[in-house]
């Protein structure tokens, strides 16, 4: 016997067992029912949201630089101007940025956003092709 013998034996028995099993014994019924339990059938309805009235201006805050030199000033007051040799140890300083701005997840969570890396542009221009 060959394989396309056996198909054409078998393939009409297990159908009816489908048919059978689907239909007589509630199987088919039972998964519709199942579906429509699980499906949401509550509908959602957008309702527009009453308008917001601007709030009052109100006293802009000092900007974050002036408040910055501020700091750096009441910082060097506390450690002294003649401390350090008269050196200016904030100078040429930025705030760290804060966990707002980065991005709390993944392995360069602690990294400037701003830092240039290292330079790898002459990298292949040596003698890497002879060595490899």
């Amino acid at each position: 016997m060959t394989k396309t013998e056996l198909k054409q034996i078998i393939k009409p028995m297990v159908a009816e067992c489908i048919k059978e099993s689907l239909l007589e014994e509630g199987i088919l019924s039972t998964v519709i029912s199942e579906v429509v339990k699980g499906m949401n059938t509550q509908l959602m309805v957008e309702q527009p949201s009453p308008p917001v009235s601007a709030p009052p201006p109100q006293q802009q805050p000092a900007p974050i630089s002036h408040k910055l030199e501020q700091t750096k000033k009441q910082m060097m007051a506390a450690i002294g101007k003649d401390a350090y040799g008269g050196v200016n140890l904030f100078e040429g300083t930025k705030p760290a940025p804060s966990s707002a701005q980065q991005n709390s997840h993944g392995p360069l969570k602690d990294s400037d956003p701003n830092d240039a890396g290292v330079d790898i542009t002459g990298l292949f221009n040596s003698n890497w092709s002879k060595l490899v």
